[in-house]
């Protein structure tokens, strides 16, 4: 991988282990001293990722406490949802225009299936149902376009009740719910998914082997 990445991809993953390393260090640290240099730490990567993706650091002071204090990879998790029909259910994504499995952060306090469940209902206000893992992918190796090391959890799930699109409590995050056969995908299908959707049918079509990166 270190021989594919650009410049700013490889300042932004040094960034993010530095804010990995300042988080754990704060969430241990005994005294002052330590908990200085590591707010440092936690600073310098803050101004790192600010200059990998030419934003400012004033962009990112809020992102402070929800994700530069945060240890470890973020974890997010999407849905699947295949229909007996054997088509999927895809969003339009209101931030970049293309289309994607609908999907977001977990939340603590629940489980990856359940965060998943509740993503797919706020987006497309369709009431879906877990049936099996996908698979595991690092988001530096699906082609996600993200500031941050994620994983991303993938469950293939079942529609159980199918509402209204307008109705969802998250619409805002979607400009558009549409289902789609394998053959028949979008041409505008946001990177991070092109590699996901394809496990997906695998795995519906009854291969149960989950996937990982090794």
């Amino acid at each position: 991988m270190e021989e594919t990445v650009n410049p700013a991809q490889k300042l932004a993953l040094w960034a993010d282990k530095l804010r990995d390393i300042s988080a754990m260090g704060l969430h241990f640290v005994r005294n002052r001293y330590d908990e200085d240099n590591y707010k440092n730490i936690q600073t310098i990567a803050m101004e790192m990722l600010a200059l990998a993706t030419n934003g400012a650091l004033a962009d990112m002071e809020p992102l402070r406490a929800p994700v530069f204090a945060r240890p470890t990879p973020m974890t997010v998790g999407d849905g699947a949802v295949i229909d007996e029909n054997g088509r999927i259910l895809l969003i339009q994504r209101a931030d970049n225009g293309k289309w994607a499995l609908p999907g977001g952060a977990l939340e603590v306090g629940e489980t990856p299936a359940a965060g998943v469940v509740r993503e797919i209902l706020e987006e497309t206000a369709v009431a879906a149902a877990p049936v099996a893992l996908i698979g595991i992918h690092d988001s530096r190796l699906c082609g996600s376009q993200t500031r941050h090391h994620l994983y991303h959890i993938l469950f293939l799930c079942r529609p159980v009740q199918v509402g209204n699109p307008r109705t969802a409590s998250h619409a805002e995050e979607v400009l558009a719910v549409d289902w789609f056969s394998a053959d028949e995908l979008p041409n505008n299908l946001d990177e991070g998914h092109k590699t996901r959707i394809p496990e997906a049918f695998r795995v519906w079509r009854g291969d149960l082997c989950a996937y990982f990166d090794a």
